[in-house]
């Protein structure tokens, strides 16, 4: 599986430039592209910014040699690269196993390409397939908000540390809830209608969104475009 990632990040590498501001997603997948792109900029003088995702992403371009920038200091994004825990056929995304999602969101929506790394275990049916809907929520809300969540026939479990006691708290400062849906038949209207519950940050669907996503499969990387 590690392959496959190092496989899929090093084709990503194809669409960077020479001057341009990258969006730096989180996740294993990702880890290897920020690695790699690092190489790049240090071997071969590249000259590029990148605008982290998460402290995850921000610590590790640090290490790898990536000049960094905030959102506030560039005009524009040229590319974000970023994982995926689940793609449909029309490119609509789940994602937020890393906690990262509100972030995330900001910087894929601001690019001017989002490429998404992936490998054949992420592509499902329809979204809510395989994978829960990450919910960045205000942790004073969590409770109501996972009672509203009901509504839509889902229901949702606060995410607790693997290593800490209670809950997971995001870069933020909130917590996640994740809402495991049967089936998530219109992605768009979906996303809508999380955000639209008082006291939730961001959800984790990320529709209409994608512009290219790269599959890493045993016979190579397959490019899928909307």
């Amino acid at each position: 599986m590690e392959e496959l990632k190092k496989m899929v990040a090093r084709e990503a590498l194809k669409f960077v430039e020479d001057g341009m501001v990258v969006g730096l997603g989180t996740g294993s997948t990702t880890a290897h592209f920020i690695h790699l792109l690092g190489k790049l900029v240090m071997e071969e003088e590249l000259e590029v910014y990148g605008v982290p995702t998460s402290h995850q992403a921000k610590f590790l371009a640090i290490e790898s040699g990536i000049p960094i920038v905030s959102l506030d200091e560039v005009d524009a994004i040229d590319i974000a690269v970023d994982g995926t825990d689940e793609v449909d056929p029309q490119l609509n995304l789940i994602k937020g196993r890393g906690a990262a999602l509100t972030m995330e969101k900001i910087i894929d929506y601001r690019a001017g390409t989002f490429i998404v790394l992936a490998d054949e275990s992420k592509l499902v049916d329809y979204l809510g397939q395989k994978m829960p809907v990450p919910i960045e929520v205000i942790p004073a809300a969590w409770r109501a908000i996972a009672e509203e969540i009901e509504v839509f026939n889902a229901s949702a479990e606060l995410r607790l540390g693997s290593k800490k006691d209670g809950p997971v708290i995001t870069d933020n400062g909130n917590f996640i809830l994740d809402a495991k849906f049967e089936r998530i038949e219109d992605p768009l209207d979906m996303e809508i209608e999380l955000n639209n519950i008082p006291g939730v940050v961001e959800n984790g669907i990320f529709s209409d969104i994608a512009d290219i996503v790269l599959v890493a499969t045993k016979e190579g990387v397959k490019k899928l475009e909307r």
